[in-house]
């Protein structure tokens, strides 16, 4: 666990501006990052792996997983990255992302977003000339990020529970290089989602991938929706829940 630091150096654990729900309920959520010191990142853990998700998925990656989130999807299947890190300077993640082979790198949570020194360290695995995912819950702002950066944008579903919590200015800022992704409970995500492609004209402006919650949508039925709907939207499996038990941590 990281070591309290002193109210002087706390300014990095400030949570960004403008996170939608309950101030309350979004204070409890953030309290693992409370004395964190400024220029550290809490970071729940560091592996190598498969890249189960995306456009790149089925390529060797390495994982920076940042400890906290504000939101709380009812399928979640990272909740332990709510607590629990330890405290790492900048250089220490990038050494030990370099140890594990750098190349293809993705920060991810929790909500990576909500630690601003996130912002440096994506600039500094880019400076290696390595290819830098952001996965993000789409509930921050992604306008500070590294334009060489490829966003991996969640769009949260009613289903999720957290649909309130989309930052929607988001999806002006999606690029070629970036993805967007839904999660889908149900049909009724799934209707929704479409109507969102259609509205923002996603489809065109970069891949959009559509996964079915684990357990409670089956792909095959999700496929044969994605074929009615007549869009190109990328059907997304988790692929590491296949490779590997689906509760296993560090795949």
């Amino acid at each position: 666990m990281h070591d309290l630091a002193s109210t002087d150096d706390r300014a990095a654990s400030t949570a960004p501006a403008g996170l939608g729900g309950d101030a309350a309920a979004i204070a409890r959520r953030l309290k693992p990052l409370e004395g964190k010191a400024a220029g550290t990142l809490l970071v729940h853990e560091i592996y190598r792996s498969i890249q189960g998700e995306s456009t790149f998925a089925g390529l060797p990656c390495v994982f920076v997983r940042l400890t906290a989130c504000h939101l709380r999807c009812v399928y979640c299947d990272t909740a332990h990255a709510f607590r629990h890190g330890a405290a790492m300077g900048l250089d220490a993640v990038v050494e030990a992302v370099e140890k594990l082979g750098g190349g293809l790198v993705e920060l991810t949570g929790g909500e990576p977003l909500l630690q601003v020194e996130a912002y440096p360290l994506m600039e500094r695995l880019a400076d290696k000339g390595w290819t830098v995912l952001l996965e993000t819950s789409g509930g921050v702002a992604t306008d500070r990020v590294d334009p060489r950066v490829r966003i991996i944008l969640d769009v949260k579903t009613p289903a999720s529970g957290e649909a309130d919590a989309n930052v929607w200015a988001n999806l002006d800022r999606l690029r070629p290089t970036d993805e967007v992704k839904f999660v889908l409970g149900d049909r009724e995500d799934f209707d929704w989602s479409v109507e969102v492609v259609r509205r923002h004209d996603l489809a065109r402006r970069c891949p959009v991938l559509m996964s079915a919650v684990f357990g409670r949508v089956e792909p095959t039925e999700l496929a044969a929706w994605i074929l009615d709907a007549g869009l190109p939207i990328r059907l997304q499996v988790q692929l590491h829940k296949i490779l590997w038990d689906p509760g296993a941590r560090g795949v």
